[in-house]
C-alpha cells in the first residue's frame, strides 16, 4: 500500500485539570497534571499508524524537533505507534510544548501551543521530502507549522495526483489558491466560521459554511461537529454522519486529530468518502473515552469492532 504522509508539529502536552481556568493574577489548585505527546500533526500520524496497523501500509511524519528531552518523548511515541519519522533536528531551537487546561466537570479544553523548532519548518523542508510526498496515497497537513510550508506540501502532492487533506487548525486566513489545492478540508465549527464568516452551530449552518468553502475551490468539506458527528458535503451530495459513541466522554482534546487520522486511513484504502467519514468518527469516538491525545488513539481492531456494532 502507498504511504500516508503527514506534515505537522510535535509538542509535549502539559495538561492541567482543574475546576475552572484561573483569572489573571490568580493561583488555584489543580486536580491533576500529565506530561505526554501532542501536536496536531503528530497526533494525526499516531492515529493513522494505529488505525492502519492491521491492514498494513506506512505512515510518515515530516517535522522539526530540537535536541532535548521533549524530542525523546516524540521519538518514543512514534516508535510505539509505528510512525516513520522524517525529522530535521534543529539545535538552534527547542521541541515544542503546549499548555492544556482541562475542565474537570466536562472534559472540555483550552490550549496554548508554542511550536518551537517546528515553527521553523520551511517550504525547502517539503522540497527535500518531495519524493516521499509524491509516492503517497494521501497527504495531510494542518496550520500549526508555517502556512508557506503547508502550501508547498499541498502543491507537491496535488501535482503528483496525491489526495490532499487540509485540517485548517488553528484557524487562519487562507487564500482561495491554497484552498483549491485541497481535495478535502476538515474544519471544526469554529474553524469553519473563521474561514467563511458564517456561524456554525448546527448541521444546516455547517452545510451553508461548506458551500462557501466549495465556492472558494475546495474539492469537498468535512465539518466536524463534536457531539453532533460530522457533515460531508461536495458538489453532488451532502451527508450528515452522526457521532459514533464508544462510551462516556473523558477528554475531547485529541478528537479532531483522531478523526483526521482515521479519515486519511480509510481514504488511503479506497473506501467511499462517506464510509471514510464514518471511520474517522469511530476513531474519534473511541479516543474521547480516554485521557490524553496520542495515547488515546485506538488500534484498528477497536475501530472495526465499534463500526460493526452499527
Amino acid at each position: 500500500m502507498k504511504p500516508i504522509v503527514i506534515l505537522g508539529i510535535f509538542v509535549a502536552d502539559t495538561a492541567y485539570r482543574a475546576d475552572r481556568m484561573p483569572k489573571m493574577g490568580e493561583t488555584i489548585l489543580g486536580r491533576s497534571f500529565a506530561l505526554g505527546p501532542g501536536g496536531k500533526g503528530s497526533n494525526q500520524a499516531v492515529a493513522a499508524a494505529m488505525a492502519r496497523s492491521a491492514a498494513g501500509g506506512r505512515t510518515h511524519f515530516i517535522t522539526r524537533l530540537g535536541k532535548d528531552d521533549f524530542a525523546r518523548i516524540a521519538r518514543t511515541t512514534w516508535a510505539k505507534a509505528g510512525v516513520e519519522a522524517e525529522v530535521i533536528e534543529d539545535a538552534d531551537s527547542y521541541t515544542g510544548a503546549a499548555f492544556i487546561f482541562l475542565e474537570e466537570a466536562t472534559g472540555n479544553n483550552a490550549i496554548i501551543v508554542s511550536p518551537g523548532a517546528a515553527a521553523r519548518i520551511t517550504p525547502g523542508d517539503l522540497d527535500a521530502s518531495a519524493g516521499l510526498i509524491r509516492s503517497a496515497s494521501v497527504f495531510v497537513t494542518q496550520l500549526e507549522q508555517p502556512i508557506p510550508a503547508a502550501r508547498r506540501g499541498l502543491e507537491i502532492a496535488r501535482a503528483a495526483g496525491v489526495t490532499t487533506i487540509l485540517n485548517p487548525a488553528p484557524a487562519a486566513a487562507l487564500d482561495d489558491a491554497m484552498l483549491a489545492l485541497c481535495d478535502y478540508v476538515t474544519p471544526n465549527e469554529s474553524e469553519a466560521e473563521a474561514l467563511t464568516g458564517l456561524p456554525v452551530t448546527s448541521v444546516a449552518e455547517a452545510a451553508a459554511a461548506a458551500d462557501v468553502l466549495l465556492a472558494r475551490g475546495v474539492g469537498a468539506a468535512v465539518v466536524t461537529l463534536g457531539s453532533n458527528g460530522a457533515l460531508y458535503r461536495d458538489r453532488n451530495r451532502s451527508v450528515h454522519v452522526p457521532v459514533i459513541s464508544a462510551g462516556p466522554v473523558v477528554e475531547t482534546t485529541g478528537a479532531g486529530d483522531a478523526f483526521n487520522g482515521g479519515f486519511a486511513v480509510a481514504l488511503s484504502e479506497g473506501r467511499d468518502v462517506v464510509e471514510a467519514v464514518r471511520f474517522g468518527c469511530a476513531t474519534a469516538g473511541i479516543s474521547v473515552t480516554r485521557p490524553g491525545t496520542a495515547p488515546a488513539m485506538p488500534a484498528r481492531p477497536e475501530i472495526e469492532a465499534l463500526l460493526a456494532r452499527g
